[in-house]
Formats: C-alpha cells, sequence, structure tokens
C-alpha cells in the first residue's frame, strides 16, 4: 500500500477510535470510585421507607455510573456532576419527606459546591465533617429536624456563600469563629434554639436572619464591624436587652430592619448623610422615651412601626410630611398631645395606626386612629396624675 493511503488510512482509524471513546465515556462509569461510594453511605444513612417510589433518591441505583448520560432511568435528578462527568459538583434533594441521618462520608465529595436537603425529615446533629468541603458554596438544611449545635469546624469551609439551617432544633451558641466565613453572604439560622450572644460577623454579610431564638444580651458595636455590605437585619423574637445604639442605623447598605419581639429598653437615632434604610421594625420591645424624629431624615423610609412600647410625649410633625412614609405603626404606647393633621388629609398615603395611645384630636372616623385610646385614667398615671396635653 503505498505510504500516502496508509497514512490516510491510519488517521481515520485514529478518528474513529476517538469518536468510539466519546460514545463509550458518555455511557459508561466515570465517576470518581470515592464519590461513588459516598453517595451510596449517604443513600444507606437514609430510612427505606421514607424513600417514596416517585422520589428522586428511589432512581439512585448504582448499577449504573451516578454521572453517566443520558440519565433515562437511573439518578434522573437529585445531583449534578462536573463537566467531564467524573465528579459530584451538586446534591439537591426533592422535598419526599426523607428521614434519617446526614452521613458524614459525605465530606468525601470534595468537589461538591450545593448541598440542598430542604424541607424533609433529616434529624441527628449536622456532621462537623462537612468542614472537609472546602468548594461548598452553598449548604441549605432549612426545615428539617437537625439538633444540637452548629459546630464550630463550619467556620473553616472559607469558599461558603450561603448558610441556611432554619427552622430545625439546633441549641447551645454561635461559634466565635462565625467571622472567618470570609466569603458568606447570607446567614440564616431562624426558628431554632440558640443561645447565647452574637459574635463578630463576617464582613461578606449582606442578609443576617436570626429570628425565634433566645439570643440574648446587647446588640455590640464590636459584632457588626466593617459589615459594609448588611442589607437585611431580622433579628425578631430573641431576648436582647439594652439599648439600640445610634451606630446601629447608620450602617451604609442597611435596607431592612426587624427587632421585633425582644427586651430593647432605648433607641438613639442620628441623622444620615445618606441611607438605603426603607423598612423599621422595633414594635414589642420596652423601649422608653420620645418617638425618635431623626427617623424623617432617612430618605427611602416607607415602613416605620414602633407599636406597643413605652414611648411618650408627641408625635412629631415632621413624620406626617414625609411623603416616602406609607405604613406607621405607633400604638400601643403612651404617646400625648394632638394628632399630626397631616395625617388625615385625603392626600395622605399612610396606613397603620396611632391607637391605644393618650392622644387628643384622633378622629375615631380614621383607621389610623384605632383601636380607640387609653382611658383617661391610665393616661393620668402614666404621666404622673397630669391630664393629657
Amino acid at each position: 500500500m503505498p505510504l500516502p493511503q496508509f497514512l490516510a488510512l491510519l488517521a481515520m482509524s485514529h478518528l474513529s477510535l476517538l469518536l468510539l471513546f466519546s460514545v463509550f465515556s458518555a455511557t459508561h462509569a466515570l465517576t470518581l470510585p470515592s464519590d461513588v461510594s459516598a453517595l451510596q453511605s449517604f443513600k444507606a444513612s437514609i430510612k427505606p421507607s421514607s424513600v417514596s417510589p416517585w422520589s428522586c433518591l428511589a432512581s439512585w441505583n448504582f448499577s449504573t455510573d451516578p454521572c453517566s448520560v443520558p440519565r433515562r432511568t437511573h439518578f434522573t435528578c437529585g445531583i449534578s456532576c462536573s463537566a467531564d462527568s467524573t465528579r459530584v459538583i451538586s446534591i439537591t434533594l426533592d422535598p419526599a419527606g426523607y428521614a434519617g441521618a446526614l452521613s458524614p462520608a459525605i465530606a468525601k465529595l470534595t468537589q461538591l459546591t450545593v448541598l440542598d436537603l430542604s424541607d424533609n425529615s433529616f434529624s441527628g446533629y449536622v456532621p462537623s465533617a462537612l468542614s472537609s468541603l472546602s468548594n461548598l458554596q452553598i449548604l441549605t438544611l432549612r426545615s428539617n429536624s437537625f439538633s444540637g449545635p452548629l459546630p464550630q469546624t463550619i467556620t473553616a469551609i472559607k469558599s461558603l456563600e450561603s448558610l441556611d439551617i432554619s427552622h430545625n432544633f439546633l441549641s447551645g451558641s454561635l461559634p466565635k469563629t462565625m467571622v472567618s466565613l470570609s466569603s458568606l453572604r447570607r446567614l440564616d439560622l431562624s426558628f431554632n434554639r440558640i443561645t447565647g450572644t452574637l459574635p463578630k460577623l463576617p464582613s461578606s454579610l449582606s442578609e443576617l436572619a436570626l429570628r425565634s431564638n433566645s439570643l440574648s444580651g446587647y446588640l455590640l458595636k464590636s459584632s457588626f464591624d466593617g459589615l459594609t455590605r448588611l442589607e437585611v437585619v431580622e433579628l425578631s423574637a430573641n431576648a436582647f436587652t439594652g439599648p439600640i445604639q445610634s451606630w446601629f442605623f447608620l450602617l451604609p447598605s442597611l435596607q431592612q430592619v426587624n427587632l421585633a419581639n425582644n427586651s430593647f429598653t432605648g433607641l438613639a437615632i442620628l441623622k444620615p448623610t445618606a441611607s438605603d434604610l426603607v423598612a423599621v421594625d422595633l414594635g414589642f420591645n420596652q423601649i422608653k422615651g420620645y418617638v425618635p424624629t431623626n427617623f424623617s431624615a432617612f430618605p427611602l423610609l416607607s415602613s416605620l412601626s414602633l407599636r406597643y412600647n413605652q414611648l411618650r410625649g408627641p408625635i412629631p410633625m415632621d413624620y406626617s410630611k414625609k411623603e416616602t412614609l406609607k405604613r406607621l405603626f405607633l400604638d400601643g404606647n403612651f404617646l400625648n398631645g394632638k394628632a399630626p393633621v397631616g395625617f388625615f388629609s385625603r392626600w395622605s398615603g399612610v396606613s397603620g395606626s396611632l391607637g391605644d395611645n393618650c392622644l387628643q384630636s384622633c378622629p375615631t372616623s380614621s383607621q389610623l386612629c384605632l383601636p380607640s385610646q387609653k382611658p383617661n385614667s391610665i393616661c393620668k398615671q402614666a404621666y404622673g396624675g397630669k391630664p393629657r396635653s
């Protein structure tokens, strides 16, 4: 055979082998054996009785390679793999009522970037071995039955951007090393049983949610130092005490604040030079003193609640002149004097309540004045026997 023809035939054979290998690779085992083993341990730790026939986990049949494609009958959902089909990079389970423990063997999935087991019935401790997942970016264990403390080792995951273990039964205090989570943007541990005080928080945070726990102590500036990106603070229904100091509402990116249902006793507000603050809820605390006039200086503020505290004195006239303010709840205090007439003009777009105070001239025909004002006897007692003024 002439040399040119031989070389052409050799090239065609080489191309055919490459095509054959690509087809073989798409349909045969490629997943790293340690990843397969970790998936097997993960599934084995889940109670078989909780795996419904229609669920994602029911399709996890290890007679087939987890990352092979196409996935027509096995591993139809629940995992994602790397582009070369060798590593598992995501586990996102369906909310099918899976029950059991989270196997520590999941730490062998060292390329995992997403672990989402939300809205199931997993229980037991959150394994400390998760700290080995050095590429993990999103950890979502929301709405399960995990208990015990948040493992301190979890703060070693420098890549973590979102941590959501809300609606569980976590207890104990937050790790003092939370600040080590240098990439964390979103933290939601709401609706647990966490105690203690707030540690120093990571400066990367934009959303902090710890609602309905048993956290206590003062809000300290040292916990919030450097949080220039913090937009949302949800700390309602805890046991925080002491004054809310002036630095807090001057955090530069703050937009929404909910500190309701705590035991705060004081409030200091300074005029901002610039602010994106839109909504503030400080209701159901023990805040004493006067309604802060300086809230009216926040240019975008549209919702303010100071309801059911121990505030006294008049309602600042500037509140009725603030065009951005659409919701105002000052009910359940001991405010006196006349309600600003601007609230009752036909151009006013404010809803809410000024009721259950000691106000004069709050027209009962206005929804803003409901419920009715306190009896005069209670108001006299609140002001040392002096009548409303």
